[in-house]
């Protein structure tokens, strides 16, 4: 029993051991599947040109497969075939010089341009020859309201600036606010200084500024941003003193105590100019009547003679 029994333990030692020296290496891990790569909108625009110039601006709010249709109807020669080609903001795109013949007597260009990005946008030319060409210009949906006057508000005072897109334009998936430091945009930001508050909607933004000062004058920037890029308007904001809405008001008075100085003058340089002529006449006629006395003098004595 015992020889069996120390048997029996020498196979489970051996056993162990073999175990150990076995292949210990563990399984890679499994590689995190890819999100789903979602196909880009597809989305057309054409145009017909009849003369030598065209333009027509295309506004986007996300990233699409654009195709461009151009179509000429030629000018009085009308070859067989002409030289067409695609141009971006006044370059000409690699590749794209193609022979377009003439069918049903027209001239085409077709293309497809993928715009992803806000640097993707901008203007697309096709150009037929040297001389005929469509412009289609892509950018961001632009803003509906505009604000032509500048937005007024006292100084130490608050103010609340407003921009908006139109109802029938997509909704932004945010808002941002900026500011002009003189040659570039900075946008706003609320936590840095607690005189700036956004507050902001689906269609609407809000920047409300208070305890204002002469510097806070300018130009704001309100930025609707969406996949493709980012929409821009524009408020003008003039801080102003409350003696500001007087001084129309006093250069009113200014200019009546000016006007009432002046006649009360020419009043009293009139009223003396009278008083000295009343004198005078005055002083001749006390004068003639004693003229008179003499003369009548002089006949009585002449009468007495005679």
């Amino acid at each position: 029993m015992t020889s069996s029994w120390k048997q029996q333990l020498v196979q489970v030692l051996l056993v162990l051991v073999s175990c150990g020296h076995g292949d210990t290496k563990t399984a890679a891990p499994t590689p995190t599947p890819l999100p789903p790569v979602t196909p880009l909108k597809q989305d057309a625009k054409s145009a017909v040109l009849t003369g030598k110039n065209f333009t027509e601006r295309v506004e986007l709010s996300s990233p699409v497969n654009m195709t461009l249709s151009c179509t000429w109807k030629g000018d009085q020669d009308k070859p067989p075939n002409i030289t067409g080609h695609w141009r971006k903001d006044g370059q000409e795109i690699q590749d794209s010089r193609v022979t377009v013949m003439l069918e049903d007597e027209n001239y085409k260009l077709i293309q497809v341009f993928s715009v992803v990005s806000e640097k993707d946008l901008g203007n697309y030319s096709c150009v037929f020859g040297n001389e005929a060409r469509i412009d289609f210009i892509l950018e961001v949906l632009q803003m509906g309201e505009k604000r032509d006057k500048p937005v007024v508000s006292y100084i130490r005072d608050f103010v609340v600036m407003t921009c908006k897109v139109e109802e029938n334009k997509p909704i932004p998936t945010t808002w941002n606010w900026y500011t002009s430091n003189g040659t570039d945009k900075e946008q706003i930001n609320t936590t840095a200084s607690k005189r700036f508050k956004i507050v902001s909607e689906e269609r609407e933004t809000k920047l409300k500024v208070k305890d204002l000062t002469l510097d806070d004058a300018g130009q704001y920037y309100c930025g609707a941003v969406y996949p493709i890029g980012t929409s821009v308007g524009q408020v003008e904001l003039k801080v102003i003193t409350f003696m500001e809405p007087l001084k129309p008001f006093i250069t009113i008075l200014i200019e009546v105590v000016v006007l009432v100085a002046a006649i009360l003058l020419y009043e009293r340089s009139r009223a003396k100019k009278d008083s000295a002529e009343g004198t005078q006449t005055n002083a001749e006629q006390n004068t003639e009547p004693q003229g008179d006395d003499k003369g009548a003098e002089g006949n009585d004595s002449v009468r007495q003679r005679k």
